[in-house]
């Protein structure tokens, strides 16, 4: 038989500990400490009150010796615990960051938590936490161009002036083509969403050819004027050219914006305009289309009705498209310009300065 361990435990203690245990609001693991002194108290030992109560041996020799020390109110809190780890030093959060800004991994073209953790001999979430704390994300990267159009400025605040202030008795034409647009198929029927379960498309797909829309957005009742055709060369652009002028005032003159796609500069183009002189072309810089409203409109086309559309071949692309632009014209909104242009050009050029100071 084992050792009977006694602690000595004061009335008054044992009156506060009764309370406790008999109090339906006390929190069970302080009932269960108090137990564990009041049997204590009475000589029991400790594998019987660690049956009685319910835990381990060792746990209660823990608070028999909790309350030997502190009495009652050392049962009443939990003791504070050193903390896992060291906390992370200054100068260790410096050499990561400056590992992530300045440094890539010999064979990898990023970081990752584990790889960054493996270089400074700390724990991966301790990377994710300095990275959330400086904002750093090396997983994820960002497309960008820099126009080095030598006339930019000159070109945005034309463009912008044209959005913001446009002519007496004109029209300001967005226009631009969205070429190559893919009649896909699927080859199997997708599954339709349900609870817990989004709609599912095959991965493979058949091709049964392409179309071009061809588009000018009026940006001051964003109306669209649209035609799908087979190609994209400068025949088709001045079809459509002509359509324009079939489909707009023919007193008012015409502002279109464009980009530097070499059909829009063509030769027959060019003669084109010169019978047409209420046709005014003005170029976005190079390597600035989103400076063209239009852009919009594709972008929402492609979101809401091509990029999980399924045709089963040109015509029936060509009458969804139709049917979008018919829908657009039905309840236009007007294109609003926000950006400053003066923002724009100082972005630009804060962009081509730090370029230039890498290379």
């Amino acid at each position: 038989m084992g050792k009977i361990e006694r602690i000595q435990v004061a009335p008054e203690d044992r009156e506060w500990l009764v309370k406790l245990v008999k109090d339906r609001n006390t929190p069970q693991k302080i009932v269960w400490r108090s137990q564990i002194v009041l049997f204590a108290g009475e000589g029991i030992g400790a594998v019987e009150v660690a049956t009685r109560v319910g835990k381990s041996v060792l746990t209660v020799r823990r608070w028999r010796r909790r309350y030997a020390s502190k009495g009652v109110d050392g049962l009443l809190k939990d003791a504070t615990r050193p903390p896992g780890r060291k906390p992370l030093t200054a100068r260790k959060i410096k050499q990561v960051v400056n590992l992530t800004l300045n440094d890539k991994p010999p064979d990898a073209t990023h970081w990752s938590e584990r790889t960054m953790a493996a270089r400074t001999g700390i724990a991966p979430s301790s990377v994710h936490k300095i990275w959330a704390a400086h904002g750093l994300k090396p997983h994820l990267s960002k497309t960008f161009k820099l126009s080095r159009d030598p006339n930019f400025v000159a070109k945005v605040e034309d463009i912008v002036g044209l959005y913001l202030n446009p002519p007496d008795k004109a029209l300001v034409l967005a226009v631009d083509e969205k070429s190559q647009i893919q009649a896909l198929d699927r080859t199997q029927p997708g599954l339709p969403m349900k609870k817990g379960r989004c709609g599912t498309m095959t991965h493979d797909y058949k091709r049964h050819g392409t179309t071009t829309l061809f588009a000018a957005l009026d940006g001051l009742d964003g109306k669209v004027i649209g035609q799908c055709m087979a190609r994209h060369r400068h025949q088709e652009f001045i079809r459509f050219l002509n359509k324009i002028n079939r489909e707009t005032p023919a007193k008012s003159e015409l502002h279109l914006i464009v980009d530097n796609y070499a059909t829009h500069k063509h030769p027959k183009v060019q003669a084109w305009l010169e019978r047409h002189k209420r046709f005014h072309f003005h170029f976005t810089p190079t390597s600035a289309s989103w400076l063209n409203a239009v852009e919009g409109f594709f972008a929402k086309l492609t979101r809401q009705r091509l990029k999980r559309g399924v045709f089963k071949g040109i015509v029936d692309l060509q009458v969804a498209i139709n049917r979008y632009v018919a829908e657009t014209n039905d309840n236009p909104t007007p294109f609003t310009w926000t950006a400053d242009p003066d923002a724009i050009i100082e972005k630009v050029r804060r962009g081509k300065r730090v370029l230039e100071s890498i290379h």
